[in-house]
């Protein structure tokens, strides 16, 4: 049994743990900007451009993609992914309001 107490922060606190979380795999963060480069890719071609085997590639798209951060269109076998912007510019927002909030009052410097 885990004695997991993230249910006692803020919703805040939360969402912006999750969005770390997503953000806290280097993998994840080459295809969001893989994706931002090609601006769509297939799914089967997302591994030709990262050292991920794709069922990697995979289990790191499902991630980004119950997140809200791709979304995706199904082309026969392939999905084609492309980023949701607006998802991206919540996420930036809550991060930039994080830490100019812990950065508004600084007057610690730390050596």
């Amino acid at each position: 049994m885990t004695n997991n107490k993230s249910d006692e922060f803020s919703i805040r606190q939360q969402e912006i743990a999750a969005v770390a979380r997503l953000l806290s795999h280097p993998a994840r963060l080459a295809i969001i900007e893989l994706i931002a480069e090609k601006k769509e890719i297939r799914t089967g071609n997302i591994s030709d451009y990262l050292p991920l085997s794709r069922t990697t590639v995979s289990q790191h798209l499902e991630e980004l993609r119950k997140m809200g951060v791709i979304c995706g269109s199904i082309d026969g076998l392939k999905i084609h992914y492309c980023l949701d912007q607006n998802k991206l510019k919540v996420m930036q927002e809550m991060l930039t309001t994080f830490f100019n909030s812990a950065l508004s009052d600084f007057n610690c410097v730390c050596d």
